[in-house]
């Protein structure tokens, strides 16, 4: 069976994704927040939004599943509702092709109005007015954003008169708005205090300074960096193993031969063909431009919607998805009619011509390609904070792998004889791929219980999935279970069988992740498994390596008192795979370990925590022009610590401070060598000492 219209979902993900790229803050939209004064113990709570030309915001009023709807909120003491909130505005209301459906919408302005009146008639009523929205336009939506309002009411007087703006309670100047705290406000503060604040609260603490550490021993300032040319090979690799599908290999010859015979000009028939190889990698390349169009959307939400549990989820889902595709079971189209009004488009002939026949094999190809450019999707997505140059690159290696097999048969049409012939084999490809499928699919799963804090898929019970994922594949590579494309008495090639005894192999490789043992195993899965502690051997709560970090970092600053010892800050994420690679293969080495059992008191501050704060510890960050943003899990209180002191959101992030709160040696960050963060540990540790 197809399902030609389930390409609404790898798309409709596609485009949710692309709203999570770091960079700098967009805000298109302005509000302005009033209260006026209808007579009759009667108040109305306005607020107004303006935006910039090309944006929209939605109505409350949208179908379900078509974008984010707008909702208002009032309340506040001595305030009673009357009737629910309003909109005033034009209303827009067009048909979304990406959501398939018609939204409704405002542009340029907007209001919403909430009336109420005050319980006690004879006392001033403070209100707060809370509003969710979604900012879009013609190229992208900005995420979701949630702002807050506050003023004060008394019974009597005009609107002026009446209402006075207050300050958000417990907040603190947006790292978001302002990137970071001027260095003069910095200097104030340490005047004022010149030891590190105890508020949980807060979140600027005054006697950081990361510019400025106690001493510049060990190594400068370590910074994450991405391998870009290590996806522009995996995608490259895709590329190739894309190329060996049903959907695109029996192409290649008929492609080249178009090209290749029946010109008269031999010459021109090869540029156009390398043309046409260009052309394959300038789309794939294309296709990465959305991620870069709106890389003005903070980073911080970069991170929050890659660690989503639901996110993550969802991407289980599509993969098992995939999954099914290539075993067979049904196929996965974009719609015929965007093929053939490509296809039409070939009839203008030269170089436009060509354009389209590239653009053609790539639409026609999706059922193959899609969910082999979903995984690479998935890998930049949930595994990097730097998705558009990643994706970039890796498009660019799988582009230019069909590129070079098009381009040099072109140049070279006889090596067309010394390609195999269509058969089975490639229907072996797929299946194949469906086990890989299945098994990246377990890793968003994972993800999500760690997220969620559930744990309930244990490093055990995730091996032994894998390993039965593994058996399947050997067993289907020696004929021994089929799927529904595969020949009825298959032909078992020795390509096969040695595929086949290599994953027997992997099963092996895998058996010994279920034996529990001192030192850490399967240092090739490090960052894919769930953490050491995530075990039927280990609880979660027990910490990890025989050590019991502090997870909030006003209270590793009092232990630090009490045991005089420096404090580690280990910024790490649930979903940190690099995290978990730090901390297997190179915190458990046995120079390592010590230092950081006995020399250091280790705060391991989780920025996608996704539990709620207590009621006293939440806070709010002032974004100026009266707007303040919540910050309402443990998650966004580190996350924003992190930015805010150390002006850097990647994780793994490490920093020695002093039990004062100052900076010991320069911070490092991401995935390292076990000597330079030897070198980093030993740099603070021993200048603490000295000088403590």
């Amino acid at each position: 069976m197809k399902f030609s219209s389930i390409y609404k979902i790898p798309l409709l993900l596609f485009f949710f994704i692309t709203l999570a790229v770091s960079g700098q803050i967009k805000n298109p939209v302005k509000f302005k927040f009033t209260i006026n004064e209808l007579g009759d113990n009667q108040y109305e709570a306005v607020l107004n939004a303006t935006m910039e030309s090309g944006w929209h915001i939605y109505s409350k009023d949208i179908p379900e599943d078509t974008g984010i709807p707008t909702d208002y909120k009032v309340s506040g003491k001595n305030i009673e509702l009357i009737g629910k909130f309003t909109e005033v505005g034009k209303k827009h209301e067009e048909f979304s092709e990406a959501f398939g459906g018609k939204i409704i919408f405002y542009s340029n302005t907007a209001g919403f109005k909430q009336k109420f009146k005050l319980k006690d008639g004879t006392k001033p009523g403070d209100v707060v007015a809370e509003i969710t929205y979604q900012t879009c336009d013609d190229r992208v939506c900005l995420a979701p954003n949630t702002l807050e309002f506050n003023k004060q009411v008394t019974p009597k007087g005009t609107t002026e008169e009446a209402v006075t703006t207050e300050p958000a309670k417990d907040s603190v100047k947006s790292p978001v708005a302002t990137e970071t705290i001027t260095e003069t406000s910095a200097k104030a503060e340490n005047t004022a205090n010149e030891t590190a604040k105890l508020d949980p609260k807060q979140l600027k603490i005054s006697t950081i300074d990361f510019k400025k550490p106690l001493t510049d021993c060990g190594t400068a300032a370590v910074e994450a960096s991405e391998n870009y040319w290590t996806y522009l090979f995996l995608g490259f690799i895709g590329g190739l193993i894309a190329l060996l599908t049903p959907c695109v290999f029996p192409m290649i010859p008929l492609t080249v031969s178009f090209f290749t015979k029946g010109m008269k000009d031999k010459a021109k028939g090869k540029r156009d063909a390398l043309l046409y190889g260009f052309f394959i990698l300038l789309i794939f390349v294309l296709l990465s431009i959305p991620f870069h169009i709106i890389d003005g959307i903070a980073g911080n939400i970069f991170n929050e919607i890659s660690t989503s549990v639901w996110l993550n989820i969802v991407f289980f889902i599509i993969f098992i998805f995939f999954a099914g595709s290539f075993f067979g079971y049904y196929d996965i189209t974009l719609p015929s009619s965007i093929a053939n009004k490509s296809s039409k488009a070939e009839e203008a002939g030269g170089i436009i011509g060509i354009f389209f026949m590239a653009l053609t094999l790539v639409i026609v190809s999706f059922s193959c390609t899609g969910p082999i450019l979903g995984s690479l999707l998935g890998s930049a997505v949930t595994g990097s904070s730097n998705v558009p140059m990643l994706l970039t690159f890796a498009l660019a290696g799988f582009g230019l792998a069909w590129a070079i097999v098009f381009g040099l048969l072109a140049l070279f049409p006889q090596a067309l004889q010394s390609l195999p012939k269509s058969g089975g084999w490639m229907n072996t490809v797929k299946v194949v791929l469906g086990f890989v499928e299945l098994a990246l699919a377990l890793k968003f799963l994972s993800k999500a219980d760690l997220v969620s804090k559930t744990f309930l898929i244990k490093r055990e019970l995730f091996i032994a999935i894998w390993i039965v994922i593994a058996i399947g594949l050997a067993l289907y590579l020696f004929g021994l279970i089929r799927f529904p494309h595969d020949d009825k008495k298959p032909k078992i090639s020795w390509t096969r069988k040695i595929i086949g005894i290599l994953g027997i192999g992997f099963v092996i490789y895998l058996i010994q992740g279920l034996v529990p043992a001192e030192r850490p195993k399967l240092q090739l899965l490090s960052g894919i498994l769930p953490p050491l502690n995530v075990s039927y051997f280990h609880n979660e709560k027990d910490g990890i390596l025989g050590m019991k970090p502090e997870h909030d970092f006003f209270t590793a600053i009092e232990l630090a008192k009490k045991e005089g010892k420096p404090i580690l800050i280990d910024f790490t994420g649930y979903g940190c795979e690099n995290c978990r690679k730090m901390e297997e293969f190179v915190w458990s080495e046995p120079d390592i370990l010590p230092i950081l059992q006995n020399d250091v008191v280790l705060a391991s501050l989780y920025v996608d925590d996704k539990e709620e704060l207590p009621e006293d510890q939440k806070t709010k960050i002032d974004l100026g022009d009266g707007q303040v943003k919540k910050v309402k899990t443990i998650g966004d209180r580190w996350s924003l610590f992190q930015q805010v002191n150390f002006n850097n959101n990647s994780q793994p992030h490490y920093v020695l401070i002093t039990p004062d709160g100052k900076v010991i040696n320069n911070p490092v960050s991401g995935y390292m060598p076990k000597e330079d963060f030897k070198k980093f540990l030993e740099c603070g540790v021993n200048y603490f000492k000295q000088n403590k």
